[in-house]
C-alpha cells in the first residue's frame, strides 16, 4: 500500500523499532568486555545498549551510496529513525 518501513510497522500495531537489545548486552558482559565497536548508524541501538549497563561503546559508521533503489529506504532511516547517515550520500 506504499508504506515505507516505519509506516507500516505503526499501521500494523507495532513500534517503529521492534528490537531488544537484552540478549546482546548479556553476552558483552558474560565475555567480561569493557568496550565494543559498534557498526551502527542506528543512535538508538547506542542508548538501548547504554540503557543495558553497556556505556563503553564506539560508533562505526556503514556508508553506502543512495542509488534509485534504495533511496526511499535511507530517507526513512535518517528522517523518521534518526539514523546518522551523511547527508551528501543521500539525496531525495
Amino acid at each position: 500500500q506504499g508504506f515505507d518501513t516505519v509506516e507500516a510497522n505503526l499501521h500494523l500495531g507495532f513500534p517503529a523499532d521492534m528490537r531488544d537489545y537484552t540478549m546482546a548486552a548479556q553476552m558483552i558482559r558474560y565475555f567480561n568486555l569493557t568496550g565494543i565497536k559498534l557498526l551502527t548508524n542506528n543512535p538508538l541501538k547506542l542508548e538501548a545498549l547504554a540503557s543495558l549497563g553497556i556505556k563503553n561503546v564506539e560508533r562505526v559508521s556503514l556508508e553506502i551510496d543512495a542509488h534509485k533503489e534504495n533511496t526511499n529506504y535511507l530517507f526513512t532511516k535518517k528522517t523518521k529513525l534518526g539514523h546518522m547517515l551523511i547527508q551528501h550520500k543521500l539525496q531525495h
